[in-house]
């Protein structure tokens, strides 16, 4: 059984969240349980889940299973070895579900596969070209792994033609030991400059984006560094958001981030010259997604 976690305090009322339309939100989840399809609003416990099911009517795909094969420590998905290969016809499921719900914009994320020898990235672009062939009027928007490093795997997805090419770093370089055990922050800075090139030449109006969580032991300093090694790698968008642990087995919760804080951030991010930052406490990678590319 999950032990609640443990907070420094109670929860502040900007971290309070009202829930509604109750009705719709299980219209959603209808569907989804009908294409035997995963959300990470449901599996990461995403806290806009009821905003985004209940008012806007869009949700957050995970390709892949439910079991990841990396073991971060602030992440609510089950942790493990998959048990057989991927499902080769989840990526119509998807495009279905999208076309279904009538999206003008779908974001579509996964676990890690590091048990399948792309990483999973011919997945993501046939998901990519599905969607695109059954509502050719949806963007759509992929948060990619790291492929661990592979520049082939990471250019099979961008030449699906994502509209937005998203990797998150989740955290900055210091704590990625704790945080990010599995991954290499350079790795991933790397990840989104070979996108942004390949964007250049390519296809000029495809946004990157990158997101992390606030709260797990960074100083504002260091986020803001972290946000010039974003802009070195030339990230167009990015997100910045509260940490909430899932449950006492996840890392501890070092502080709750004031909204001036995340106001800060986003200020100065757009000094630094971002297309977008969305910085907000209950701000997540897929939040507002459409509007963030095409701000």
């Amino acid at each position: 059984m999950a032990r609640p976690p443990v907070l420094p305090g109670p929860r502040p009322e900007w971290l309070k969240i009202k829930v509604p339309a109750a009705e719709i939100t299980a219209e959603v989840e209808k569907l989804m349980r009908s294409k035997k399809l995963v959300t990470v609003c449901e599996e990461a416990r995403c806290p806009n889940q009821h905003e985004c099911w209940g008012v806007h009517k869009t949700a957050t795909f995970m390709l892949m299973g439910e079991v990841c094969t990396r073991h971060c420590g602030f992440c609510n998905i089950g942790k493990g070895k998959p048990e057989g290969g991927l499902d080769a016809e989840e990526p119509q499921r998807v495009a279905e579900a999208v076309a279904t719900l009538g999206l003008k914009f779908a974001v579509v994320t996964s676990v890690n596969r590091d048990d399948v020898p792309d990483g999973g990235s011919e997945h993501f672009a046939q998901t990519i070209r599905w969607i695109k062939t059954l509502l050719p009027t949806c963007g759509v928007e992929v948060l990619i792994p790291d492929f661990q490093g592979r520049e082939a795997n990471l250019l099979t997805v961008l030449e699906a033609h994502p509209e937005v090419l998203n990797h998150n770093v989740e955290t900055i370089s210091r704590l990625y030991k704790r945080v990010r055990p599995d991954a290499n922050y350079a790795q991933s800075m790397e990840l989104l400059a070979r996108a942004a090139a390949w964007r250049d030449t390519h296809m000029p109006e495809m946004r990157t984006k990158s997101g992390i969580m606030v709260g797990l032991g960074e100083t504002p300093d260091e986020v803001l560094d972290l946000m010039k090694d974003w802009r070195a790698s030339r990230v167009d968008i990015a997100t910045i958001g509260q940490y909430l642990p899932p449950t006492g087995h996840h890392l501890p919760l070092e502080r709750f981030v004031e909204p001036a804080e995340f106001e800060m951030y986003r200020r100065k991010g757009q000094e630094m010259g971002f297309h977008k930052v969305e910085s907000a406490p209950l701000v997540r990678s897929s939040y507002h997604a459409k509007d963030s590319y095409g701000a």
